[in-house]
């Protein structure tokens, strides 16, 4: 009898099947509402500090998974200019920890939305190039 939860269950089968220009775009999704969620319980002082920490790791964890997908050889001088923006991001996202600053976040925030917006034409773009197949090979950090 399979126990596990509809929704977990159907996120699992996302992420099995999805290409991997889909799968960074999913990082960067989730990435961003968890800082929306950081944002948000920043905006409550004191009641959502701990919250808002917990959402502000998750996007840390998430950019670390970003990082270590990068590909050097392929991606060369973009895997290089986006490995530097990713430690960019997680260190001004511990900065903004340390002060509950939403100013911070927000800036890391619009600098993911334009990350994820530009895949997502990459990954749109190589899916047309290659006649819709199944697999568009976006490598740069897939």
């Amino acid at each position: 009898m399979n126990t596990q939860n509809p929704t977990n269950s159907y996120k699992e089968i996302q992420i099995k099947t999805a290409t991997p220009g889909k799968l960074i775009i999913m990082l960067y999704d989730g990435a961003i509402k968890h800082m929306n969620l950081a944002i948000e319980e920043i905006g409550k002082k004191h009641s959502g500090y701990e919250k808002a920490s917990n959402s502000i790791i998750k996007v840390q964890d998430i950019i670390t998974e970003l990082m270590v997908s990068l590909d050097f050889e392929k991606g060369e001088q973009i895997a290089k200019n986006l490995f530097s923006l990713y430690v960019y991001m997680n260190k001004r996202l511990v900065e903004a920890n340390i002060e509950k600053n939403e100013k911070t976040l927000s800036e890391i925030k619009k600098h993911l939305s334009e990350l994820r917006n530009a895949w997502a034409e990459a990954a749109a773009k190589t899916q047309t190039d290659t006649g819709n197949s199944a697999s568009p090979s976006i490598n740069i950090a897939g």
